[in-house]
């Protein structure tokens, strides 16, 4: 084994007990943040017992769930039972592993360690635990397995609840995982490449995606929430008509691998949102930041997870915000709605390049993207503001209000 793929190696177990750590951290930290954000929306305290001003909930919490008694279904298939928490967890776990977290950093490193011997690196070392070339597709194709586990959960259990739950589960995220990958087409149209270096540098030479490609954005963060389970898309879970859902039956460290990879998969989507639509890691107006070193590093770094932590909040403001939808309303969203407008949405955007570059001749990446902005202030508004307003998305308020109109027209004949 050579010096170099000793130090390639050294860098990489660094790399991933550092990203895994924070990852792990941070998901536990969520669930005092979320309880924290719901309590000053409904003008309340939270938790604030434990630890300076509740800082030790999620340890207590996590205690409390490792000495409670397992339960397990007397009819419930128990190896299936078993594993699904863990299917459930890893795919959202592993997905941490491939965003890039902050610039890359330039290595010269030469040593002589003990057991190892000779130790050296010399380049660019990527803040992402690997730099896959598949990029964005190794996302979508991994989260997909997140169903698997939910499914399992809800059959395993042997419970009618459980099972429904389960099989909204797989209905909800197979619907809005093709929308969600229609939307990042126009990212592939605009860049050429589906790494995330490559994204980002795209971003920096440009305008971050969410101006000139705001209808994927919306498309993709509206699948995001459908993905993650999250209000308005927690039909899997519904209180009100399935008691808990795919997770009735378990107890323990068992159901908490099911909060603990919705956290983990809320922050991946964050981190794929900003990452995609929002520069990723790039400090905007500056230049700096890509020259290698560790400061443009660590400055990255916290410009990266700021970003994340504001969609992190976003998520938590939209559950205590917005009430559930209806199934049929979920699932007509995503079939209807959504997968239409990402289909349309594509070709329009492929069209537009094309003019933009063939016909008019624009060589100038700012200047394209700028020409895309325009043009999605156009297509916002005709989504948001006129097809939005009841012509054509109806919703349950426009039924009912057509329903109480037939209804008057009736009683008036009669």
């Amino acid at each position: 084994m050579t010096a170099a793929y000793k130090g390639f190696l050294l860098l990489s177990i660094i790399k991933m007990i550092v990203i895994f750590t924070i990852v792990m951290i941070g998901v536990a930290l969520l669930t005092l943040m979320e309880r924290k954000v719901s309590a000053w929306m409904q003008n309340r305290r939270g938790p604030n017992r434990v630890g300076w001003a509740g800082l030790l909930q999620p340890a207590a919490d996590g205690i409390k769930n490792i000495v409670k008694e397992e339960t397990f279904p007397g009819e419930a298939n128990l190896g299936i039972f078993t594993l699904a928490p863990a299917m459930a967890f890893i795919p959202a776990l592993l997905l941490s592993a491939v965003i890039p977290w902050a610039a890359p950093l330039t290595v010269n490193w030469d040593a002589n360690l003990p057991l190892l011997g000779a130790v050296s690196y010399h380049g660019s070392l990527t803040m992402a635990l690997t730099d896959l070339p598949v990029g964005f597709l190794f996302v979508l194709a991994i989260s997909s397995l997140g169903v698997y586990g939910i499914a399992l959960a809800g059959w395993a259990s042997n419970n009618k609840y459980s099972l429904l739950g389960g099989l909204r589960s797989s209905a909800q995220m197979v619907s809005y995982e093709v929308a969600m990958g229609m939307s990042l087409i126009p990212v592939l149209l605009l860049t050429g490449n589906v790494t995330f270096q490559q994204i980002i540098q795209s971003q920096q030479q440009g305008l971050w995606f969410v101006l000139p490609l705001f209808i994927s954005f919306f498309i993709f963060l509206v699948s995001g929430f459908a993905e993650t389970n999250r209000l308005p898309f927690d039909l899997p879970e519904a209180e009100s008509e399935l008691i808990a859902g795919y997770h009735t039956e378990y107890s323990a460290m068992k159901f908490s691998m099911f909060p603990i990879s919705e956290y983990a998969n809320m922050a991946t989507v964050s981190a794929m949102v900003v990452t995609l639509f929002f520069g990723g890691w790039d400090i905007p107006f500056t230049s700096w930041d890509q020259n290698g070193g560790l400061l443009a590093m660590l400055a990255t770094a916290v410009v990266m997870f700021l970003k994340v932590l504001s969609f992190l909040f976003f998520f938590m403001w939209i559950r205590w915000t917005l009430p559930r939808f209806r199934y049929d309303q979920l699932m007509a969203l995503g079939w209807k709605v959504l997968l239409p407008l990402a289909l349309v949405y594509i070709m329009v955007t492929a069209i537009a390049i094309w003019i933009i570059e063939q016909v008019g001749g624009v060589t100038d990446t700012r200047v394209k993207m700028f020409i895309l902005f325009g043009l999605n202030l156009v297509l916002g508004y005709v989504v948001f503001f006129l097809m939005d307003r009841g012509h054509i998305m109806s919703g349950s308020y426009r039924a009912s209000s057509n329903l109480d109109a037939g209804s008057r027209r009736a009683r008036q004949a009669a």
